[in-house]
């Protein structure tokens, strides 16, 4: 079963940039899709972008479009998240997530994710 490690989160100035990394442990993840979610204090966790796992299809949600993008790198096992123009709404635990896929271009939805990292803490100032 893949086992998911996050890294690189931490405190930015509003405007600043952040990669969040997720690497990946186990059999098979070329064949998972992967995605990132996010959540701030008293909030719902929110899905904030995901790639399938051929890597040509990706989401990203309305209010991260054209800040976020999200990438995969299957040699190294690892999926990311560039964040950039970063403002102070972002702050929340980011949370890498996988899901078994048997289309190579799927994009699954939020609740079919099943494996998850143990979150990192992303942190921006004003």
């Amino acid at each position: 079963q893949v086992q998911l490690v996050e890294s690189g989160g931490g405190l930015v100035q509003a405007g600043g940039s952040l990669r969040l990394s997720c690497a990946a442990s186990g059999p098979a993840f070329s064949a998972y899709a992967m995605g990132w979610f996010r959540q701030a204090p008293g909030k719902e966790r929110e899905f904030v972008a995901a790639i399938s796992w051929s890597g040509y299809s990706t989401y990203t949600v309305d209010s991260v479009k054209g800040r976020f993008t999200i990438s995969r790198d299957g040699a190294k096992n690892s999926v990311y998240l560039q964040m950039d123009s970063l403002k102070p709404e972002d702050t929340a635990v980011y949370y890498c997530a996988a899901v078994r896929t048997y289309l190579s271009d799927y994009i699954p939805p939020s609740y079919e994710y099943d494996l998850w990292g143990q979150g990192t803490q992303v942190t921006v100032s004003s």
